[in-house]
């Protein structure tokens, strides 16, 4: 098997910024911008947000040199990781990559902005730091398949997200080939990230891509300071393609690496919830628009999911019909289908509008 982590080290070492095109540059700025108003609006309005904060005082992490968007505090670089990367996925309206199914900027620009403000890095750098971030995520996904990964009830957001959280903070260090290996390999044994959240709504999935953040950052910098992770990271008999996956394809990871940019394949997300929601939220909005119909009009609304579609946001379907929180509304296709019949759309507002409206539970059913 191709040594796909050296593969991955000697990308992250070698990229410059002026490597990269005009689109992909452009591409990352609006990811960028995309991310930082989400922050912004989930530090004030996500109902997770108090608890985190609070956790950090406790843990005396909130007297620092990083800051996180629209805070007047300034936090330790672990804590400004971890809160920016959990507040970026606490609406789940941040960036997807579709056939890698997970989210990018959360998990790498938190970890990027607390390096970038650790070592006084340029815009430039922070850009290329991102990209870096995003390919190595990226790719991981594509190699380990999306399916195969969330069968075993992992998170790729945040189980991908920890290495390409590493990698963007270790750019933005001035990690050596050597160092990267190491830092891919402290990663491994900390990768994690349960799809549990499904059965109670819970807020884990916001958490698991903060978490990325603050570890993957630790990681680079426990590396640049000399600590020795595992060779193999990705490829290594427990290594992460056979130890989260089932063996996956390195081919995917690999091929294209420098010349063809998955970061262009990373598209900003419509509505705040599960992705898989957003063909049938479409399609919905344009017949409605088309026939000019009401919720009294129907008597069912049929929708076709993909497997894991069906298994995340279709199943169980008593469940589904009945969301009691936000992550659960979030993750219900009937809930989200029958709040866009209602309002012609999906809204972050709607979550507190519709969550104990009557007339939209009853569509779910």
């Amino acid at each position: 098997m191709e040594n796909m982590t050296e593969k991955f080290a000697e990308f992250c070492e070698q990229l410059k910024y002026e490597d990269l095109s005009p689109e992909v540059i452009k591409r990352t700025k609006l990811l960028i911008l995309d991310t930082v108003g989400i922050i912004i609006r989930a530090r004030h309005d996500a109902e997770s947000t108090s608890s985190l904060v609070s956790a950090i005082d406790k843990l005396e992490m909130s007297n620092g040199s990083c800051q996180v968007f629209s805070d007047k505090k300034t936090y330790s670089p672990s804590a400004a990781a971890l809160l920016n990367g959990t507040l970026a996925h606490s609406l789940d309206f941040d960036d997807t990559h579709a056939e890698a199914s997970l989210h990018s900027s959360a998990p790498i620009l938190s970890a990027a902005l607390a390096a970038a403000q650790m070592n006084k890095s340029s815009g430039q750098e922070l850009i290329t730091a991102c990209v870096v971030g995003y390919e190595v995520q990226i790719r991981l996904g594509l190699a380990g398949g999306s399916s195969a990964h969330y069968k075993k009830g992992f998170h790729p957001s945040a189980t991908c997200g920890i290495f390409g959280a590493a990698a963007a903070a270790g750019y933005l260090m001035g990690l050596n080939k050597e160092q990267y290996i190491s830092a891919f390999g402290i990663a491994l044994s900390q990768s994690a990230g349960s799809m549990q959240f499904l059965t109670d709504g819970a807020w884990t999935k916001r958490s698991h891509v903060g978490q990325a953040a603050q570890n993957g950052l630790s990681c680079a910098i426990m590396a640049g300071e000399g600590f020795k992770g595992p060779s193999q990271a990705f490829e290594g008999q427990w290594g992460y393609l056979h130890s989260y996956a089932s063996g996956g394809d390195v081919n995917k990871a690999t091929t294209g690496l420098g010349e063809e940019f998955e970061t262009l394949n990373l598209g900003v997300k419509p509505y705040p919830s599960c992705r898989y929601s957003h063909a049938a939220i479409d399609g919905l909005i344009e017949l409605k628009k088309e026939l000019k119909f009401s919720s009294d009009d129907l008597d069912d609304i049929d929708i076709g999911l993909s497997e894991t579609a069906l298994n995340i946001i279709g199943y169980p379907l008593t469940d589904k019909q009945h969301p009691k929180s936000v992550v659960d509304g979030q993750f219900s296709m009937p809930f989200c289908a029958a709040v866009t019949v209602k309002s012609g759309g999906l809204q972050w507002d709607d979550y507190k509008n519709h969550l104990n409206n009557k007339d939209t539970l009853s569509l779910c059913n």
